[in-house]
């Protein structure tokens, strides 16, 4: 009969252990990068990830610049499937499927060739032509691309494939 409580004391022990450890006892926090089949550790940056905006005939890259709840939220909702269309003769603009996590991430003063994300309407914009724009909270810088109006242009009025490329 000893040896029974005995056993129940040790087993509860263990399990009152277990069950207050915290993650940072039981090692590195970790997730799956977009695309990834491995965990990765969350300290790696996903400044220079590549994601390609593309059609049957043309595609547009941009590099993530922007380590942030923003641009990991954007990542976190690929691959998927877009709409482009043009907004104000200054950019490009698109409407994901949900809205994307803004909390920590900070507004921008834009400039021509970036990818914002414009928090109040839950829509991506490549900007072409930031005259008159000044800084925001609400816009949320993503990343760079390097294309003109046209190439932009050519992604309008097709289904746009949005993946990692790397």
């Amino acid at each position: 009969m000893r040896m029974l409580l005995a056993f129940v004391v040790a087993a509860l022990a263990i399990a009152t252990l277990a069950a207050c450890s915290t993650p940072e006892m039981n090692g590195p926090a970790t997730s799956l990068s977009p695309g990834a089949s491995t965990p990765r550790d969350d300290s790696d940056s996903i400044v220079g990830t590549v994601v390609r905006f593309s059609t049957e005939d043309a595609h547009v890259d941009v590099t993530i610049t922007t380590d942030g709840p923003t641009s990991r939220d954007f990542l976190a909702l690929l691959p998927t499937t877009l709409a482009i269309e043009e907004f104000a003769s200054a950019e490009k603009i698109s409407y994901l499927p949900r809205r994307l996590v803004t909390d920590g991430s900070q507004g921008s003063d834009p400039e021509d060739g970036d990818l914002i994300y414009y928090a109040p309407w839950g829509n991506i914009g490549f900007y072409y032509d930031t005259s008159g724009v000044g800084y925001s909270d609400q816009t949320i810088n993503i990343g760079r691309y390097d294309a003109t109006e046209a190439d932009l242009q050519q992604l309008e009025s097709s289904q746009v494939r949005v993946e990692v490329v790397r």
